[in-house]
């Protein structure tokens, strides 16, 4: 049984942890992994925060958690999940919204933001319009650029 050295140590290995919806997100990037805590006896606590509170693919991300800790040899760990603060999108990293650009989705403004005009991430044009306020998960919007007439996913600002 190994015992982590570092927060940074655990965190390194928490970067290889994808969301299973959108697989090019690490939890860091997406703003999920809210914590990470070392105890004395070597145990180890990750805190996460679902981008929804019925998100189904919170359990595939806490077993995702333990595997990673447990191949690193890491046998004590916690995976919490809290609720409060509610997670919102200001806390996806620019890079995360970066890499779903380049994925075909169109990434978020801030929370509270006046509504801004939201970018086809196929052809960068302004031409764009909702075609549902749901799209293939519910953190997502269905959208259509009437420039290169492509259909895409907008993550919402929550």
């Amino acid at each position: 049984m190994a015992k982590a050295t570092t927060v940074a140590h655990v965190r390194e290995l928490l970067d290889a942890v994808t969301d299973p919806e959108i697989p090019v997100l690490t939890i860091a990037g997406l703003g999920i992994l809210r914590a990470v805590e070392l105890s004395d006896d070597g145990s180890v606590v990750v805190t996460i925060t679902p981008t929804y509170s019925g998100c189904p693919a919170m359990s595939v991300i806490v077993e995702d958690v333990r595997s990673a800790l447990h191949g690193a040899g890491l046998d004590r760990v916690e995976v919490r999940t809290v609720f409060t603060p509610a997670w919102t999108t200001d806390w996806m990293t620019d890079d995360a919204k970066e890499k779903i650009a380049a994925f075909g989705i169109a990434p978020p403004g801030a929370v509270g933001s006046i509504p801004r005009t939201i970018l086809c991430p196929q052809c960068a044009s302004t031409e764009t319009k909702t075609v549902s306020e749901f799209g293939s998960t519910a953190c997502k919007a269905l959208m259509v650029c009437n420039e290169c007439l492509e259909p895409f996913d907008y993550f919402k600002a929550i």
